[in-house]
């Protein structure tokens, strides 16, 4: 397929803009058949006329037209993308040239265009955005070239302001911006032969295969330039050109035929001064040349000779030329001396991939430092290949004491290299890296550098670096950063593909450190906030951590102590893989807390919302300690502030991170299982434990045996769920289930096995007055329901209907026994006091009393009433003297 060149000079590039806003202004009344029949796209227009009264339009004054929210948007393949756009266009012209027919020719004397933006496209197709017009058949030369004539530009000036060009070309990686464009000309264009003075200034940026050769460079042109209209000729008659603050003067011509355009245009600097050198560097960077001290010279001069089509560029050479100059700025101590250049860009066949870089020669020196480069580059358009040869050796701290680096840089340390590589970019694209040739080495030491991307400085001890054909050899890497030190070693496989491609650093290394702080390494992430009223956007919120996407490797780590937001963690060893912005540990241990952590598990920033997914197992844990230092642990178990001792756990959690990279509670889930060791309990922080001590006096939490217990857990959503476990207390054991939510809300349950000892003198002297061995060991259950929060809980009990239920059935028992039924009853009568499906206590309470009281009482209303008063005494005695001591009454004091 044969490559589509956009083919437009500066003057060229106006007229067609001029004319793309002139045909449908002037023509409106045929806007609609130029849509169907000449232009592919659709074509938006606003027309306001200002200054004219059209009532007086049969005296045809000049008026100004404007022409407001212009836009041309493309079809497809490019549907919806905007070729061009303006926000105001102004002409002057006669009101009269509205009411021309199409065979008469237009008229306009002024032309204004504001904040217009045209973006040229080429895809990876090569199909071309700007390739409009419908194909015609029918449509024959002569009649184009009359369609031609019957448009006359007669201007005698024009203003292009606020403007912006942009060329995107991604089949061949190039990407050019014109921004705050601002260019006029003045002349009379109405003539076959005039001249044309135009004023252009500029911000330009150029970038090729992700190469940024010039970023936001000022430009300025001041030039005449000759117009034969006839011969479609353009000339440079006298003119000026300033890049960044090199000036550039331009002599040639160039000449639009009907199927290509012929260049011939040489240029120089008009002066040899070695400023012209420090005028091509951004001014921010520069600073004030004007007061610089220099001796030597800079020249660059070119020339660009050829036809422009489809497959051809001009051929061009490009000679930058400096020999043994030097430049000194007076507030800084040393200067640059023994400046060499020599560099040539040539392409001398016309086809745009022979473009080639020849740097024969640049070198420089400060004080006894001195540094070397040579490299060829060719195929630039094409696959790229490189050769260079780069030796030298370099105080760092010297740039700074000769050249106005900016002073948060800080550069200090001492650069040596001698290096020779050669490659090809199709083989580092492809991943073959057998086929670079890169050899030599490269060390710094005492090298120091700072950046706002750094959470901390960084201070290189020493840092030597190997190179290989296949493989890049870090020899050492030992400095700090923050509380951080190091001592890496390792390989790299790709880092020409790092460098050149954007592809992931790829290696393997071995990492050791007495004290590595996570926090130093952590890239931070400010997101941007929108105001909801001005709609603008600023940076704000809190800041993201984030894993680096361009890391692919694995370390083999080792570091005496690792700290981590409040963690420390000593002796720790494992293995660490980075890639696709996701952290995996394996097998990683390390003493934490009085015992012995392992890990396994990844952490991955990745998605919207970072997330981890990890197995911890924890052996001889001092549990307050860990409790304290985790607010997670903390919300996994309410209680386990006020315990003392050790912990053995395995725990399974996954969830998301919030931006600061501590766990989002309300997401996570997963199961523990624990077992605690030499477990003592302080009262003093478990408030939960002091208001179950205020509602079972016979109780004191303190004493509680947690010695080898297991226990379960699962959360998810927020809540945590107790598989049910039995603590003792003395003789007494307690059945303990629920759950809890992450925001200390409980709700548990505590059933306690009670034996009748605890439950009052008057229950223990019934009991002892059956000296009945089959009751010696009664217990009833208590159940404590335990609500409220961690800092405020709430229990309640049903002790007091249990006392009062055992204490109607002991009452039974006695009645039974008086009457001679036997004591073999006592136990069996017992046996289904407090089952759980029984009837309402409240019921069978008062049912129990009734009976109990009836038959002590007034005896079974089915007994036999002619029983003898003889044989009912002792028993209605018996009963008086139990309810007296049960209901508190005066008890007989003679029996």
């Amino acid at each position: 397929m044969k490559r589509k060149v956009l083919k437009i000079t500066g003057i060229t590039l106006l007229v067609l803009i001029g004319l793309l806003i002139a045909i449908p202004l002037f023509l409106q009344g045929k806007i609609e058949e130029i849509i169907k029949n000449k232009v592919n796209n659709s074509i938006n227009a606003t027309l306001d006329f200002e200054d004219v009264d059209l009532s007086l339009l049969k005296s045809f004054p000049n008026a100004n037209v404007k022409l407001t929210k212009l836009s041309l948007v493309n079809k497809a393949p490019f549907e919806g993308d905007t070729l061009f756009s303006s926000s105001d266009i102004e002409l002057t012209m006669s009101i009269k040239e509205l009411f021309k027919s199409a065979d008469e020719p237009i008229v306009i004397q002024r032309l204004n265009i504001d904040k217009a933006k045209l973006h040229v496209l080429v895809d990876e197709n090569e199909n071309a955005n700007y390739d409009i017009a419908k194909e015609d058949e029918t449509t024959t030369t002569e009649t184009v070239e009359a369609s031609n004539d019957n448009f006359t530009l007669n201007m005698d000036s024009y203003a292009i302001t606020n403007s912006e060009i942009i060329y995107d070309d991604i089949s061949s990686g190039m990407h050019l911006v014109l921004s705050e464009m601002n260019h006029s000309g003045t002349g009379d264009l109405s003539l076959e032969q005039s001249e044309l003075k135009t004023l252009t200034d500029a911000m330009i940026s150029f970038e090729m295969d992700s190469t940024k050769y010039l970023n936001n460079n000022k430009i300025s042109l001041d030039a005449l330039i000759g117009i034969d209209l006839k011969e479609n000729k353009y000339t440079f008659l006298e003119n000026r050109a300033l890049i960044n603050q090199l000036p550039l003067v331009f002599d040639g011509f160039v000449k639009v035929n009907e199927d290509n355009q012929e260049v011939d245009i040489t240029f120089k600097t008009p002066s040899s001064d070695f400023k012209n050198f420090l005028a091509v560097i951004p001014e921010v960077y520069s600073k004030n040349i004007e007061t610089v001290q220099t001796t030597g010279n800079f020249e660059v001069s070119g020339e660009f000779k050829g036809i422009v089509d489809e497959e051809h560029i001009p051929t061009f050479h490009i000679a930058i030329n400096s020999e043994n100059a030097s430049f000194k700025y007076p507030d800084l101590p040393k200067s640059v001396q023994n400046v060499f250049i020599d560099t040539e860009i040539k392409n001398t066949t016309g086809i745009t991939e022979d473009t080639f870089v020849d740097i024969k020669r640049l070198s420089f020196t400060i004080d006894q430092d001195k540094f070397n480069l040579t490299s060829r580059i060719r195929d630039l358009m094409g696959n790229t290949k490189v050769d260079a040869d780069m030796d030298g050796r370099i105080n760092l701290a010297n740039i700074s004491q000769a050249y106005p680096v900016p002073a948060d840089y800080n550069l200090k340390g001492i650069l040596n290299a001698d290096i020779t590589t050669s490659f090809d970019m199709e083989s580092l694209e492809k991943k073959q890296y057998q086929n670079t040739k890169t050899t030599g080495k490269a060390s710094v030491s005492g090298f120091e550098y700072a950046s706002e991307e750094l959470k901390n400085p960084v201070a290189i001890n020493t840092a030597a670096v190997s190179f290989n054909p296949n493989t890049v050899t870090l020899d050492s890497f030992k400095g700090k950063t923050g509380n951080t030190d190091f001592d890496a070693k390792g390989t790299l496989t790709n880092l020409l593909g790092f460098m050149f491609n954007k592809e992931n650093v790829e290696g393997r290394f071995t990492l050791t450190s007495n004290t590595f702080a996570l926090n130093d390494f952590m890239m931070e992430e400010t997101p941007e906030t929108v105001d909801d009223e001005t709609q603008t956007q600023t940076s704000g919120g809190e800041e993201r951590i984030k894993i680096p996407s361009f890391l692919d490797c694995t370390i083999e780590a080792a570091a005496g102590t690792v700290l981590y937001d409040n963690l420390t963690l000593k002796n720790v060893k494992g293995t660490l893989t980075i890639k696709d912005e996701t952290a995996t540990v394996k097998n990683l241990t390390s003493d934490l807390f009085g015992g012995t952590l392992g890990l396994t598990g990844s952490v991955s920033t990745k998605d919207e919302a970072s997330t981890f997914d990890m197995d911890l197992g924890m052996s001889n844990f001092g549990i307050s300690e860990s409790f304290a230092a985790l607010d997670m642990f903390q919300a996994l178990a309410p209680l386990a502030n006020a315990l003392q001792g050790k912990l053995n756990s395995t725990v399974k959690i996954s969830g998301n991170l919030k931006d600061d990279f501590t766990p989002n509670l309300a997401t996570i889930s997963g199961n523990l299982l624990a077992e605690l060791l030499s477990t003592k309990v302080n009262t003093e922080k478990a408030p939960l434990l002091s208001a179950l001590d205020s509602k079972l006096n016979f109780l004191d939490s303190k004493d509680i045996n947690l010695e080898d217990l297991k226990t379960a857990l699962t959360f998810d959503n927020g809540a945590v769920k107790v598989k049910p476990f039995t603590l003792k207390y003395k003789d007494i054991a307690i059945n303990v289930d629920g759950s809890h939510t992450f925001d200390k809300q409980l709700q548990y349950s505590a059933t306690l096995d009670v034996p009748a000892k605890y439950l009052g003198t008057e229950v223990n002297k019934l009991i002892a007055q059956m000296n009945d061995d089959s009751i010696k060991d009664l217990t009833i259950p208590v159940i404590a329901n335990i609500g409220g929060n961690y800092t405020n809980p709430t229990v309640t009990t049903d002790l007091t209907s249990g006392v009062k239920k055992l204490t109607t059935q002991l009452v039974e028992i006695q009645k039974q026994k008086l009457v001679n039924q036997g004591k073999d009853k006592a136990k069996d009568l017992l046996s289904d006091v407090f089952k759980k499906d029984e009837k309402d206590s409240t019921s069978t309470k008062s049912d129990g009393v009734k009976e109990t009281i009836g038959g002590l009482l007034g005896g079974d209303k089915k007994k036999d009433t002619t029983a003898t008063k003889t044989e009912d005494e002792p028993v209605k005695s018996a009963a008086k003297k139990i309810l007296g001591g049960l209901l508190n009454k005066k008890k007989d004091t003679v029996n």
